[in-house]
């Protein structure tokens, strides 16, 4: 990890067609260090031929909207993959989401517990989706003792205290900077220590550019937005959040 650079923690590159022109374009914007999501099987795919062309990373799992693809091999797909694949970092994006889906709770949990006793087996840290699912999210992760980030966070301070007081992270994107999130306040009231950046692109576009696809290039925007909130430089912003990266995914140990 480039430690004077930022770092997109969660994008979906497995998206796009011109991902030479898209890392390019967040060179260009000071960011040059990535973790990508592959969270069904199609992404899982594109994701590993991504990392093996591209100076990237890959976190992988089968979202909650995905579960249609979960059969009693996936789990031992996974498995293999990651102990083949040095630069698959961490499990997720996986969790619960009942905004899509009330009607298959049970299978979605399951789904989750089985994707999270595999991050135990594993020693992985894990990138957690809950929409619309606080309650059985918080639940079901306090029976493991693992390294969390909680993606996409858009939740009052009332959440966001309960998962640090776990040491989670949250991951902080485009939505921080709409005029219509409570995060302006939030933000100002959790620690650094506790949070990484994502554009989780090509979706939530930070303004000016909302409504237009997102890129990694875009975390300059949304690291300068939370200068901004928090009253902090650039260069103090990347040092704390990319050390909070390194400790999350023991990145030093397998960089070179």
């Amino acid at each position: 990890m480039k430690s004077n650079y930022l770092t997109d923690t969660h994008f979906h590159l497995d998206l796009e067609d011109d991902i030479e022109d898209i890392l390019k374009r967040a060179y260009e914007n000071g960011v040059n260090n990535f973790i990508i999501s592959g969270c069904d099987l199609k992404g899982i795919k594109e994701g590993l031929e991504i990392i093996n062309k591209y100076p990237v990373y890959l976190t992988i799992g089968i979202h909650p909207d995905e579960i249609d693809e979960y059969d009693e091999n996936t789990i031992s797909y996974l498995e293999e993959l990651i102990k083949n694949n040095p630069k698959i970092i961490g499990i997720g994006e996986i969790g619960l989401d009942y905004y899509h889906n009330k009607d298959n709770k049970p299978e979605q949990i399951k789904l989750f517990k089985d994707q999270l006793d595999l991050a135990k087996k594993l020693n992985l840290p894990v990138v957690i989706h809950s929409r619309d699912a606080y309650l059985d999210t918080f639940n079901i992760l306090s029976e493991y003792d693992l390294k969390i980030t909680i993606h996409c966070f858009s939740g009052s301070l009332e959440v966001a205290s309960s998962y640090i007081k776990r040491g989670y992270l949250l991951g902080i994107g485009g939505v921080s900077t709409y005029s219509n999130t409570n995060l302006t306040s939030v933000l100002k009231d959790i620690p650094l220590e506790n949070i990484v950046l994502e554009t989780d692109s090509p979706y939530l576009t930070p303004v000016p550019f909302r409504g237009q696809k997102n890129e990694p290039k875009n975390i300059s925007i949304i690291a300068a937005n939370l200068c901004s909130i928090k009253n902090i430089s650039m260069d103090e912003l990347i040092k704390i959040t990319n050390n909070n990266i390194k400790k999350q995914y023991n990145l030093e140990e397998i960089a070179n």
